[in-house]
């Protein structure tokens, strides 16, 4: 499994049924996309989606909570 880490939305500008102000997201690895401001993020949806990075914020969450997060995700 990809490392699961987590942002915090600072801005939905353009994607207001897609992200929610000071809601916490799963941000999936991908260099690819991090290489161009980009930021895999689990959205609204569901569903894995890019969002400008400047849209969040890393926040630091424990391992078992990191965890127990991404199963009530999934």
């Amino acid at each position: 499994m990809s490392e699961n880490r987590f942002v915090v939305c600072l801005s939905n500008e353009g994607y207001p049924a897609s992200l929610e102000p000071r809601k916490l997201y799963e941000w999936l690895d991908d260099p690819q996309a991090e290489s161009h401001g980009l930021l895999r993020i689990i959205d609204e949806s569901g569903e894995d989606y890019l969002y400008p990075k400047a849209f969040f914020a890393q926040v630091a969450v424990p391992g078992e909570l990191a965890e127990r997060l991404h199963k009530m995700a999934a």
